[in-house]
């Protein structure tokens, strides 16, 4: 079941280039990979959810809107080192470093996520599945929903009329960049509010071909 949100996408755009300037192809395919991500997503039905995950990834995905392997690959940090794993007679030697939309890190947490999301082992076994921009939307969108990166959820602070998107930083990151972030999530909102008037309940235009 899809979602009840859809986006004008020259509205989005235009609105895009007025807030933070022009955008490359691989800005553009990023951005309607998300943008379909949620209009496709039935769990996410309150566009401040929607201005909120876009926040995290502008500041997750330096600006690029794709999922990225973690730069440095976690070196001198503890889930950077290998970790050795049996799984069905083979074995394996993975680094669990940040990838996807929302940087996923640790063994434990691409095991669960991949449970969650009916993947079996197969983010254990091929943790560069978080880099497929399918994928790693489902992990944002499960995880940012239900807790499972801190504990914390979209619902505890954006609900009803309570809007609190510094604090939802704490989703991801503790308060990291809290404040900055949280100035991304008011522009998407805006963006987004302005191209739903645009669709009026006829469905998202279609994607465009080129940069903007």
């Amino acid at each position: 079941m899809a979602s009840n949100l859809a986006f004008g996408r020259e509205n989005f755009y235009n609105g895009y280039r007025k807030k933070y300037g022009g955008l490359n192809q691989t800005q553009v395919d990023g951005l309607e990979a998300l943008l379909t991500g949620i209009e496709q997503d039935s769990a996410v039905t309150d566009v401040r959810w929607a201005a909120y995950m876009l926040a995290t990834v502008k500041h997750e995905c330096a600006d690029r809107y794709q999922p990225l392997e973690e730069f440095g690959k976690g070196k001198g940090r503890k889930y950077g080192s290998p970790v050795k794993l049996v799984i069905d007679g083979k074995t394996y030697n993975n680094v669990y470093y940040g990838r996807g939309y929302v940087q996923l890190t640790w063994d434990f947490n691409y095991k669960n996520l991949g449970a969650a999301l009916g993947l079996g082992t197969q983010m254990l076994t091929n943790p560069s599945l978080a880099l497929d921009p399918a994928i790693a939307y489902k992990i944002m969108s499960y995880g940012m929903r239900n807790g499972t990166f801190t504990g914390k959820k979209l619902a505890d602070t954006i609900s009803g009329t309570k809007c609190d998107y510094r604090t939802s930083r704490k989703i991801i990151n503790g308060l990291d960049k809290a404040d900055l972030i949280a100035g991304y999530a008011v522009a998407f909102e805006k963006m987004l509010r302005d191209s739903e008037a645009t669709v009026a309940g006829v469905g998202a235009s279609a994607a465009p071909a080129k940069a903007w």
